[in-house]
Formats: C-alpha cells, structure tokens, sequence
C-alpha cells in the first residue's frame, strides 16, 4: 500500500511578488509626501463654501497693477502691505484674484511671498 503522494510541496519562498508590493508602495508615497518647499495652495470649488476667517484679497489686473483689498499698490511694496494686512492673524489667508491674461510669473510672485511668510493662499476661479 502506497500512502506517499505524488505532489511534492515546495518549500521555498519566492520573492518576486512581495518586491513588487514593496515597489509600488514606494512609488505611492513617494507620489502623495508633501514637499517642504511646495505652495500651499488651496483651490476653491465651483460652487463655493463661506469660511469666517479675515482674508487679505490680492488682484491683479491686465496692465499688472497690484490691489490689496481693492487698494491700488505698487508693485514692489507688495510684501510690506500683506504684512500689515495680516498682521496678527491666527491663520492668515489671501485670496489671489489675477485676470485670465496675467502671466504666470506675476502670481508665482504673490505666491512666493506667501510661502515665505507662511500665509496660505487661495486661488479664484469663476464658476463653469
């Protein structure tokens, strides 16, 4: 009487399946880690939501005049007037209203000095 199987269990252990797990969590993380040196930057949606907290509106128009809460400002006292407008703010917030033709480097500007002073800023939109 035969009581011995044929099949043979191997014991060996591949490794290959669990590299790849291992790989692509990597890449994941690597995807979703905030960088310290990002922007803050937080989009509105479409249909709206009201916050209670004080912000400091920033505009800029198509002839790159600057407006602090709908004051025209020169440019390059920019970073003084947020100061003064968001000074003492428990979460200072700016909300960054640039016309459809601005060019980009002019946001990057108001941007940039947000993420040096830590003030969050807020993209608008209008609506589809």
């Amino acid at each position: 009487m035969k009581l011995k199987g044929r099949n043979k269990v191997s014991p060996d252990f591949s490794m290959s399946s669990m590299t790849d797990i291992v790989f692509l969590l990597l890449i994941f993380f690597m995807l979703t880690a905030n960088s310290p040196n990002a922007l803050d930057l937080l989009l509105p949606k479409a249909k709206g939501k009201s916050t209670n907290t004080q912000n400091v509106s920033v505009s800029i128009d198509k002839n790159l005049q600057y407006f602090v809460n709908n004051q025209r400002i020169n440019g390059e006292y920019i970073e003084i007037e947020l100061k003064k407008a968001l000074e003492g703010q428990d979460k200072p917030t700016i909300i960054l209203r640039a016309e459809e033709n601005v060019a980009i480097k002019e946001a990057v500007n108001v941007m940039d000095i947000a993420n040096r002073n830590n003030y969050k800023v807020i993209l608008a939109v209008r609506p589809n």
